[in-house]
């Protein structure tokens, strides 16, 4: 073991015999009584040193014995020690290239935080590489929300989209000016390649095995589709238990969710006999609407807006696949122009809804979301 302390919770003292770890309510830790002795150890645990070396300068600095092994201890409980020997072969073959960690070194600081156990940020980031998921839209929500997935770790993102990139397609983050004219779905594949930050795993390191779908996001270029989903395009994902994200812009209001999670929470089919419960004339204008959708260019999607929306929605994507429930979970975020404050709505599964969510017309028990609560932590 080499243990190191955390680097990404800045270290300040309150007084003299305490020390907190963090800035910020949700991930602060507050560690005291810490002598002098003790905060000359925190200095020594950067991960240079084993555990022998370390008791033998304990020694050197006045500790009693068993104190750096308590220490040690006390640290690894509060979630602030970390280990680069800990984890296996999948681990291991993250560390061993470098220019993908120098890449990933904030994203790993991150999930240091997130995954608090000595490793849990490599296996959080050697999990990500064996990880399928697939973004329905190359646009500027889409087409950024693809290229963040690849930038963090995801080893494989697929991108669908249909036609020929054109000039409102091309967004920062995600196609580029050069991909115009190209099939949109060829020029996804080129900014996700350029995004990631290595090769995806070889097929032998899953197996041989094409890996299943861990997460659909749905970021349509036409927003509508994302405001008012078609429960037949989700009829699969909602047989095979997929989940689906839902992300778009539409008429200068961006949104954020739901996250379906088949079974457990609202479809698009509860939407959508949601909204007719509340308008018995939506189906009708639906219609409408997405004649007009179809038939028109482009829509209005402020760049700042979409560029907002795209980073959310793959933030909670990540979150989703990193074992967490984000708050979009069964929630719809939305937010207009010009004010842009963002408000939830939750999304309930509907009785009648062959989707099962709901039989008893009440919302399924959800979890609530890693890491949701709020207040500076006291070590042991």
């Amino acid at each position: 073991m080499y243990p190191k302390v955390k680097t990404a919770l800045a270290r300040a003292w309150r007084d003299l015999q305490t020390v907190q770890f963090g800035v910020t309510p949700a991930h602060a830790v507050v560690l005291g009584p810490v002598d002098t002795a003790t905060a000359s150890l925190l200095e020594l645990i950067d991960g240079t040193r084993g555990m022998e070396l370390l008791r033998a300068r304990g020694k050197v600095i006045g500790l009693p014995d068993g104190r750096v092994d308590e220490v040690v201890r006390r640290l690894a409980s509060a979630g602030l020690l970390d280990d680069a020997t800990v984890g296996g072969p999948r681990v291991q073959a993250v560390r061993s290239r470098p220019q993908t960690l120098a890449r990933l070194g904030p994203d790993l600081g991150s999930l240091s935080l997130v995954h608090p156990e000595p490793g849990g940020d490599a296996r959080a980031v050697a999990a990500r590489r064996g990880i399928r998921v697939q973004v329905r839209g190359s646009g500027r929500v889409g087409g950024v929300i693809a290229s963040v997935l690849a930038g963090a770790g995801i080893g494989r993102v697929e991108v669908l989209d249909g036609g020929r990139a054109e000039p409102a397609d091309v967004a920062p983050g995600g196609l580029g000016p050069g991909g115009v004219g190209r099939l949109r779905a060829e020029a996804a594949r080129a900014a996700v390649r350029a995004a990631a930050p290595g090769r995806g795993p070889r097929a032998a390191e899953s197996g041989g095995a094409e890996p299943g779908l861990a997460l659909v996001v749905v970021a349509p270029r036409d927003g509508l589709q994302a405001w008012a989903p078609d429960p037949q395009t989700s009829a699969d994902w909602i047989a095979t238990g997929t989940p689906h994200l839902y992300a778009g812009v539409l008429e200068g209001t961006g949104l954020v969710g739901p996250l379906v999670l088949p079974g457990a929470t609202a479809c698009a089919g509860c939407m959508e006999r949601d909204r007719v419960d509340g308008d018995p004339a939506w189906p009708r204008m639906l219609v409408q609407w997405r004649a007009v959708h179809r038939r028109r260019a482009g829509g209005a999607c402020d760049l700042g807006l979409s560029t907002a929306v795209a980073g959310l929605a793959a933030a909670h994507a990540l979150s989703f696949l990193d074992g967490g429930l984000p708050a979009s979970t069964a929630t719809r975020w939305e937010a207009a122009l010009p004010a842009l404050h963002w408000h939830p709505t939750a999304v309930l599964p509907h009785p009648e809804c062959p989707c099962g969510a709901g039989g008893d017309g009440e919302s399924a028990a959800v979890p609530p979301a890693r890491g949701s609560g709020s207040g500076t932590r006291s070590g042991p």
